[in-house]
């Protein structure tokens, strides 16, 4: 098995281009095809980047294809992974891994029988930032952590994404579209998790989308609670409260994610990105640390109004590839968006039943990005920094 994997798309649409051009710093990626139900958005993609535009049976079934990224929409995430694992490829599947529990399991089922590799977004605990705290917590900087919060809240997608009506419908809202990126974090800090209980309501029953486009100025119809309230209770025995919003007009948490332990507090950048400073505080005091010099930790991705981020959309692909090459499990792998899914569900049921749902599933925490997997990822030629649009 050779390190580099040629690779297909399927789904062109607003999260492609992440994909197809930081796909470049990754060494086992080569991106050769995409293909959409759309055949004019696989067309444009293709003559964008220079692949081959195909549709997606021709896709599934290029016997070159060894590996296939599902950038679908949520609804169409188990189907099109289940066909592309069917097909023999390996898969990488945006968030979430599929709707249901069934479905995620089958996915699992699916490439464990078969020998494949089955990751899934978000691989952003991956970077340096929160390998950073990974670090920290394993060392032992924080003793027994006991308490935490994460909170992800905003007034909404309909102000900057063109197509916000998913977002509004049963099986998305803040949690499972947000929800992933910082219940895997907190997985892979803390491993699984035992039971969550749950409060939701919705601020608003209609959204004016403002974002540019065909769509803007038209109402979208809230079919979802769109404002969370969770308490989430660790098998380790830590206990942290979670909110989600698209209601709110602003808030005054300074960190999305505290974790609280018997030795100090450590305060945790956005999950939604690779990079970011830390802030830990002991007994002798306040310290930050940075962490642009660690693997996939330093600003690399310029933002439309000038922000530089970490973005290293893909990481989680390299690696499940890099597995695949050296026999061993991806990190991001399906079992963890498996247990991270029936989290995200466990908290919608409990606001609807009212009582606390216990998580039937568990996962080992992933193991730490080591030095040298992280250079066998990293493409020799790849760029310092890209801006947000070609």
């Amino acid at each position: 098995m050779t390190g580099r994997f040629k690779v297909g798309i399927i789904g062109c649409g607003h999260i492609f281009d992440a994909y197809a051009r930081l796909s470049r710093v990754f060494a086992p990626i080569e991106i050769v095809a995409c293909a959409d139900i759309d055949q004019r958005a696989a067309a444009r993609r293709a003559e964008q980047y220079g692949l081959k535009a195909l549709g997606v049976s021709e896709l599934l079934a290029e016997s070159g294809i060894e590996a296939v990224i599902n950038l679908t929409n949520p609804a169409s995430h188990a189907t099109i992974t289940a066909a592309a694992l069917s097909a023999g490829k390996h898969t990488y599947s945006e968030k979430p891994l599929a709707l249901a529990m069934a479905d995620a399991r089958h996915l699992v089922d699916l490439a464990m029988r078969d020998g494949l590799g089955l990751a899934a977004a978000p691989d952003t605990f991956l970077g340096g930032a929160h390998q950073t705290a990974r670090g920290l917590i394993d060392a032992g900087r924080l003793g027994t952590i006991k308490a935490g919060s994460a909170h992800f809240m905003n007034h909404g997608m309909e102000n900057w994404h063109p197509n916000p009506f998913p977002y509004y419908q049963p099986g998305a809202g803040p949690v499972l579209d947000m929800g992933p990126y910082y219940v895997t974090v907190l997985v892979s800090l803390l491993g699984p998790v035992r039971r969550v209980a749950s409060l939701a309501t919705t601020f608003f029953e209609e959204r004016l989308v403002a974002a540019e486009g065909p769509n803007r100025g038209t109402s979208v119809r809230v079919a979802t609670p769109t404002n969370s309230q969770s308490l989430i209770e660790f098998r380790s025995g830590a206990q942290v409260h979670f909110a989600t919003s698209y209601d709110v007009w602003g808030h005054g948490h300074a960190h999305p994610i505290e974790l609280h332990g018997t030795e100090g507090s450590l305060m945790l950048s956005d999950p939604n990105y690779f990079a970011g400073a830390l802030d830990i505080i002991a007994e002798g005091g306040r310290s930050r640390i940075d962490t642009d010099d660690t693997p996939f930790g330093s600003p690399n991705w310029r933002e439309p109004r000038g922000a530089l981020i970490g973005n290293y959309r893909g990481l989680g692909l390299a690696d499940m590839l890099d597995g695949v090459a050296h026999g061993r499990g991806a990190r991001a792998s399906g079992e963890l968006a498996l247990h991270v899914l029936e989290v995200l569900l466990a908290i919608i049921q409990s606001a609807e039943d009212g009582l606390f749902v216990e998580i039937g599933s568990s996962v080992e925490r992933p193991a730490p990005l080591d030095a040298a997997t992280a250079r066998r990822l990293k493409a020799v030629d790849a760029p310092a920094e890209f801006v947000s649009a070609p």
